[in-house]
Order: structure tokens, then C-alpha cells, then sequence
């Protein structure tokens, strides 16, 4: 009799920790995890294959829209470089400036539209800045005002020949316009140098005009 209770205490210790081997792994699958820097990561909708770009969840009308010209453009035979130029310059600004959408200071937008041995640096200087006083909304409680792009408007763009770290390289100036849900004082207006490099275009320095 000893001996079949201590059976049936195994099963049930054996069953508890499966159940809890699952349980886990279902959390991990369907809620997000944190990093280092207290970022939650936001599901991913969809991406463009080839170009590593990605739709999240958390991406407003907006951006979900130019997102959506963008993988068509890319799935065409013949790419116009001038309109993927000038789409990713607005997706840039779109979610770099689009704050209200961002955990905290560290969760740096538009960073897989800029040249990526520049990211660190440009991901620094963005939280030096524009996402300094950004505060921590980890909990979902958040009560500061930050900005969100409402529209935007590329006002010009030209081919360009443009020069990083020693190479040049074919490119693109765009100048843009933009405007906020509500302003908050921010940017409204820029212009983005791009540089072709093989088949993908990356940003390499926004101006504020």
C-alpha cells in the first residue's frame, strides 16, 4: 500500500512539472519576452523577405500603409529605386517620430532603415536627443504626452552620389514634411540622404532644414 501511494505522489509530482514545462512554453510563445533593457518585443505582423523588413503589431495606420506600398514595390520585377527611396525615408520618419508606440528611451525607432554599421551610433545619439526624456512604460502606465505622425509628405527627392566611410556610392536626398496627432514641439520637417549599396537601400544622415 506504501509502496502504491508513493507511485501515485510521483505521478502527481511527474504531472505538476509537465504541466509547468508546458505552461511555460506557451507563455513564452504567446506573450512577449523582455531584453536588458526592459524592452518588450512586439509581435511581428509580417516581413519583406530579402530586405529584412518588419511589421509589428504595434505600427500605426500610417506606417502599416506605407509598409504595405513598400512590399509592393520590392515584389516587382524591375524595382523603382526612386520610389523605394523615397518610401523607406518615409517609414524612417514615421517611426523614429512616432514616440507614443515606444517602451522607453531605449527602444530606438526606424533603426533596420539605417546603414547598419551606423546603428549603434545613430541609436545612441537618438536616445542623447529626441527620446531622452521618453519615460519607461513597462507597465503600461505611462501618462506623458508623446508625439505620433498623423502625415507625411516627401517634398523633393534627387539622385545623389554620397560618400561613407571612404566609399561612394549612388543615392538619393529626400526633404520631407510631417505632421503630429497633436505637437508637442518636435521636428516637422527633414531631409535623408540614401545610399544604394547591391540591391538595398539604407539611410546614412538625416538634416533637420
Amino acid at each position: 500500500m506504501k509502496k502504491r501511494r508513493n507511485s501515485v505522489i510521483l505521478l502527481i509530482v511527474l504531472s505538476l512539472s509537465l504541466l509547468i514545462f508546458v505552461s511555460a512554453i506557451v507563455v513564452n510563445r504567446f506573450y512577449n519576452k523582455e531584453d536588458n533593457a526592459g524592452l518588450v518585443k512586439p509581435l511581428s505582423l509580417d516581413t519583406i523577405d530579402r530586405y529584412g523588413y518588419i511589421l509589428e503589431d504595434r505600427d500605426t495606420k500610417l506606417y502599416k500603409e506605407k509598409y504595405d506600398e513598400l512590399k509592393k514595390v520590392l515584389q516587382e520585377k524591375e524595382i523603382d529605386y526612386r520610389k523605394y527611396a523615397s518610401l523607406i525615408s518615409e517609414l524612417y520618419i514615421i517611426d523614429l517620430y512616432t514616440i507614443d508606440n515606444k517602451t522607453n528611451m531605449y527602444d530606438v525607432g526606424a533603426l533596420e532603415f539605417v546603414y547598419e554599421p551606423s546603428q549603434d551610433n545613430f541609436a545612441l545619439k537618438v536616445r542623447d536627443t529626441i527620446y531622452k526624456y521618453v519615460e519607461d512604460n513597462t507597465n503600461g502606465k505611462r501618462a506623458q504626452k508623446l508625439p505620433q505622425v498623423k502625415s507625411i509628405e516627401v517634398e523633393d527627392i534627387v539622385d545623389a552620389k554620397l560618400e561613407i566611410e571612404e566609399e561612394k556610392y549612388d543615392g538619393y536626398a529626400v526633404k520631407l514634411s510631417w505632421e503630429y496627432i497633436e505637437d508637442l514641439g518636435y521636428d516637422t520637417s527633414a531631409k535623408v540622404e540614401i545610399i544604394k549599396k547591391e540591391d538595398k537601400l539604407f539611410i546614412i544622415k538625416e538634416e533637420q532644414d
